[in-house]
């Protein structure tokens, strides 16, 4: 440990708190800028500065650790009195006296969570809806009432920096590993200042840092009931006295929690440098490269009981199923030559695959009379090529009916359109047919009895094959400095900086197709033939099974953006117990969107078959471009009180808003959240805990979905939302040698002004916007076995009705998921991990059919939806040094 002399605390305190501080550090209070630190409580313990959170510049007041990580933060070794640096650009704000909302999640807590997914940390956090049932990428998650299905106004950040400006989910180039030391969240408040894009919370993953004393590493090794493997590593070391390494990642290989047939790769390594300097600062290079594999789960069949709640389609366990199989695996898709290729694959075996490569350096500089100034910045190269497929996004629950009722023709057939074209195509047809592509079987439409039976359920449905590739760049930057001074009974902190993003991307979504299915585990495929009346196939109505081409998704388009930020925060202590804390960040965005132009023709040749519907909104290879500007300007102040040395209040009022460059369409300009919120915070008795209120005012929400009638348009949905809510979060030890963790929301959203396509929905007023549930919690009792060998944990998690439509037509039921594990010591060096998810086998689905509209209902008790894995274990073996 450093022993700090008769020097400006500036120096002091940049010298100490790391990129992850994994040190541990006495507070020096003659020295402190912050005079509540003072007090007897101060004077005689340590602080670990385990619970630090680099949220955009705070990460300038960070340098290298003298030895190892830090020791785990979270439960009791967090006590509101240490240091933080979550949601605050001062180095000496607590728990107890930050005007944030703040959650650090250590590195005992994500062993207890156990997550299958990046997503899945963000469950540890108060408040947050995490709709985690895509698999192990692309989820969706929101946050104080805002309205899920999305990922609106959260920003993922990796060591202070965003991982991605905007576009992509950040999880499907971002994976977290070995080489995260802890993450830490704030909600409100601040974050809309620190950063971009993320007024109503961030979330930072931070990276464990190289180690200057000597060598440490990990190696785990995990596997699942799901066919999963992977091996985690880590190591570290010092190279001379100032100059140390470390580098890690991971190598995966998995079935998936839905067997679709296929088996998917990944790996992720990454590596840095940090040179530091005897004046307490630091220069750091590190470089990522990952090539990733992961399934994807859309929506499936589900079917209402007769207790009216939802469960298995016959033959089809919504558990441990997948619609998708090997039928899917490559398909030959015809698209406009112009693309370069006139047949565009589908790919299932590769599904989500996401090449990244990224290089990245920190900078620190303290400077003497409380000066110090930061830069960091990021260049991420990333080719990421969406293949997953989407059940009943076209007709939506209506879709899903007999396969009677598909060759019958009429209002009851969902392809009454086809078999009308068909029949004027083929006008010998005597009939209508299924044929499966698998095995060749050809079933009349008069063979009634062959159509009930087919999957043991008699049904079929429409899947669009979502083929999306996007390639591009994200340079990111944020540089400024820090000036903090003391005054009698005043310490100011006063943070000035920048940030500026370089933004491009490629999107080639064209030739999206869409085919008839069965409702199966690993459905087949199916083509829509006429017969004679011999009963011998003359024709084909769809292309092996294609109905239709490019009639879904944002077809082609580039986009390049730029993004420069100014911002100011200012951290005030007066008289010890009154923190007053303000900043602003005013953001411009240049975009420039370049559309792709259609043009309409025939099939290309070269198709694999001989559909009747030529390829719709094909590219006739030139573009269109657009240029718009927007400009915004976030605010917030927030206030603190101290009224005893374990017991403060705190208000914060903040007005951010999200920026992003457009998907499909020119940058729009930014929409704006206003957040309240206000807390008690108390440490105790055993107790650590808070309760914070909060409300949420966000005008002129949107989204948009394709027109239920009209696929390869968008409608777009647009009203005001109103949240009020309250947020608990304790830790609680009465005994030695047990512990429960409780946290959870309630909240009430509430739609007003709505409309569609810029007509007023009065309808609309009054209801709860979708995928927003009113009531989240999780409890977790613990038993600590003696002499620090571990645990044994039952966790608790209930997610509250919601409805899966902004119209609140079709309700989706609330429903609580038992977990339960253990992590064991073995050794000093060897810990056993085991994990069991869902004990229970409950049924639970975190959102209904997005693509449908604002508006869905089920039809003859059928509907589709999300739902999360059946029971599951995962055991991991971690040997650390």
């Amino acid at each position: 440990m450093r022993v700090f002399k008769k020097r400006a605390l500036s120096a002091a305190v940049s010298s100490v708190f790391a990129a992850s501080g994994s040190t541990t550090v006495w507070v020096l209070p003659a020295q402190s800028r912050d005079p509540s630190f003072k007090r007897k409580s101060a004077l005689s313990k340590k602080v670990s500065v385990a619970a630090l959170l680099i949220c955009g510049p705070a990460a300038m007041a960070q340098t290298a650790p003298e030895g190892g990580q830090n020791p785990p933060a979270g439960g009791q070794e967090s006590a509101l009195e240490k240091v933080i640096v979550t949601g605050t650009t001062s180095s000496s704000r607590s728990l107890l006296t930050s005007s944030a909302d703040v959650t650090p999640i250590s590195a005992r807590d994500l062993a207890i969570k156990a997550p299958r997914s990046t997503d899945d940390v963000l469950e540890l956090i108060p408040g947050m809806f995490v709709e985690g049932t895509a698999g192990a990428v692309s989820n969706n998650y929101s946050v104080r009432g805002l309205q899920g299905g999305g990922q609106s106004f959260i920003m993922f950040e990796e060591d202070g920096l965003p991982i991605l400006y905007g576009g992509l989910n950040p999880d499907e180039l971002f994976s977290n590993d070995i080489t995260i030391d802890h993450v830490e969240a704030v909600r409100g408040g601040s974050s809309g200042i620190l950063t971009v894009n993320g007024a109503a919370a961030t979330v930072n993953f931070i990276s464990r840092q190289p180690n200057f004393n000597g060598e440490e590493g990990s190696i785990a090794l995990a596997a699942t009931t799901y066919n999963e493997r992977r091996t985690d590593f880590y190591y570290s070391a010092p190279i001379a006295s100032d100059l140390a390494f470390n580098i890690g990642g991971y190598f995966d290989s998995t079935r998936g929690t839905r067997d679709s047939g296929f088996t998917y790769q990944t790996y992720h390594v990454k590596g840095a440098i940090k040179k530091r300097f005897e004046s307490g600062g630091y220069f750091m290079l590190t470089g990522k490269v990952g090539d990733q594999h992961d399934p994807y789960y859309a929506d499936m069949p589900f079917r209402f009981g007769a207790n009216g709640k939802p469960g298995n389609v016959p033959g089809l366990d919504v558990l441990n199923d997948n619609i998708a199989g090997p039928a899917f695996g490559n398909i030959g898709v015809p698209d406009s030559c112009a693309t370069g290729n006139c047949i565009r694959n589908f790919r299932l075996i590769d599904g989500i695959h996401a090449n990244t490569k990224q290089i990245r350096f920190d900078l620190e500089l303290p400077f003497n009379e409380g000066f110090s100034a930061f830069a960091k910045a990021h260049y991420l190269d990333y080719k990421w090529d969406f293949n997953g497929v989407f059940p009943g996004s076209g007709t939506g629950n209506a879709g899903l009916t007999t396969a009677s009722n598909y060759l019958s023709g009429g209002a009851n057939s969902p392809i009454a359109g086809l078999l009308t074209a068909g029949a004027a195509a083929y006008p010998g047809a005597a009939q209508f047919a299924f044929q499966d592509m698998t095995t060749g079987q050809i079933i009349a439409a008069s063979n009634v009895a062959a159509l009930n039976a087919l999957n043991g359920n008699g049904l079929m449905q429409q899947t669009w094959l979502n083929h999306q590739l996007q390639t591009g760049y994200d340079f990111a930057s944020n540089f400024g400095a820090r000036w903090e001074m003391t005054r009698g009974n005043i310490a100011n902190s006063l943070t000035v900086g920048a940030m500026f993003f370089d933004v491009w991307r490629t999107n080639d979504q064209s030739a999206v197709a869409h085919v008839i299915n069965g409702v199966s585990p690993q459905s087949h495929i199916y083509n829509v033939v006429p017969l004679n009346s011999a009963g011998q196939v003359v024709g084909s109505l769809t292309d092996n099974g294609l109905v239709s081409y490019g009639d879904w998704g944002q077809g082609i388009w580039n986009d390049k953006a730029e993004s420069t930020s100014f911002y100011f925060n200012d951290e005030m202590t007066i008289a010890e117990k009154l923190h007053v804390d303000f900043g602003v960040r005013y953001e411009e965005l240049h975009d420039d969107y370049f559309n792709g132009n259609t043009a309409t023709g025939p099939v290309p040749s070269g198709s694999v078959g001989s559909g009747l519907f030529p390829v719709a909104n094909p590219w006739d290879g030139t573009l269109t471009e657009f240029k718009t500007s927007h400009s915004k300007t976030a605010n917030s102040v927030g206030v603190n009180y101290v009224l005893t040395p374990n017991f403060s209040l705190y208000g914060r009022y903040a007005f951010g808003f999200q920026m992003a460059p457009g998907g499909g369409s020119p940058a729009p300009d930014a929409t704006s959240v206003t957040l309240y919120e206000g807390g008690l915070r108390y440490q105790g008795y055993g107790l650590v805990g808070s309760v914070t209120g909060f409300h949420t005012t966000f005008d002129n929400q949107f989204y948009q979905f394709p027109d239920p009638q009209n696929q390869a348009n968008l409608d777009t949905f647009k009203a005001d939302m109103r949240t009020t809510g309250v947020e608990l979060d304790l830790d609680y030890r009465p005994v030695q040698y047990f512990r429960l963790n409780a946290f959870g929301v309630y909240q009430t959203p509430e739609l007003s002004n709505g409309s569609i396509n810029g007509v007023s929905m009065p309808g609309f007023d009054g209801l709860t916007p979708q995928h927003t549930p009113k009531k989240l919690f999780t409890m977790t009792p613990e038993f600590l076995f003696p002499g620090n060998r571990g645990e044994l944990y039952l966790r608790y998690k209930y997610i509250g009705q919601f409805f899966a439509d902004s119209g609140d037509g079709l309700s989706i039921p609330g429903y609580g998921v038992f977990s339960i594990g253990s992590i064991y010591q073995v050794t000093s060096k060897l810990k056993l991990n085991v994990s069991v998810d869902n004990l229970t086998n409950v049924i639970g689905i975190t959102e209904g059919n997005p693509r449908q509209g604002a508006t869905q209902t089920s039809s003859n008790g059928y509907f589709y939806g999300r739902g999360i894995a059946g029971r599951n274990a995962l055991v991991t073996l971690t040997y650390s040094f």
